[in-house]
């Protein structure tokens, strides 16, 4: 397991404009990533040094974004104002998890603007939706190569990650230590009593440290 992306759903202002806003203060911009068609949503994306990205999503009118969780995550998301929507853990093999989970995973896909189709295999939306600690998984189907955080800038990394909850729950959903996916990332767990979620993540720019 491995930390994969973090997830962000757009403002009441929409896709572009979050993007502009984050991106201004992160220092570099996104770019547009495309559309899931089986979830009725679209993301952009920055890539980022080890392996992982920032994606900001939103949903589109369509009513794929009605019927399934990931479109109806964002849309709550975005209904209450936008703001971080959760993590993302990348596994070698999501059999074991609809296994102990039991349930399928589900397929989704995304159309680059170049053409070209990323696919993948992801489950656990509904646990996110019902608990925002838990993270949802991810099992890629496209080359490394094709992977989103493809051509990062080294000067742009994820630092920490602050989330309100308990990290031993987290950790029997994932099925072993929450450490084990965010060796490369410190974690601060706040609020074990408020409201769970990711309450900010910190980025390393040129710049410095910039909490988001």
């Amino acid at each position: 397991m491995r930390l994969d992306h973090l997830s962000f759903a757009a403002g009441p202002d929409g896709l572009a404009s979050t993007a502009q806003r984050l991106g201004g203060l992160l220092g570099k911009e996104f770019t547009e990533g495309g559309i899931h068609p089986r979830f009725g949503t679209r993301n952009m994306i920055m890539p980022l040094d080890g392996g992982n990205y920032l994606e900001i999503v939103e949903c589109l009118d369509h009513p794929a974004s009605d019927k399934a969780p990931f479109g109806q995550a964002v849309r709550a998301r975005s209904a209450a104002g936008g703001g971080w929507l959760g993590w993302v853990v990348a596994v070698d093999d999501i059999a074991e998890l609809e296994t102990r989970l039991g349930r399928e995973a589900v397929k989704g896909n995304r159309h680059l603007p170049t053409g070209e189709e990323l696919l993948w295999q992801q489950i656990g939306v509904n646990s996110l939706i019902t608990d925002p600690q838990l993270p949802f998984f991810i099992k890629w189907e496209t080359p490394a190569e094709m992977h989103p955080s493809t051509g990062a800038d080294p000067d742009f990394c994820l630092a920490t990650l602050e989330i309100a909850g308990d990290p031993q729950r987290v950790s029997e959903w994932l099925g072993q230590s929450v450490e084990a996916p965010l060796e490369d990332v410190k974690v601060e767990w706040v609020a074990p009593n408020g409201t769970p979620g990711i309450l900010a993540a910190q980025f390393q720019t040129p710049s410095g440290l910039v909490r988001l």
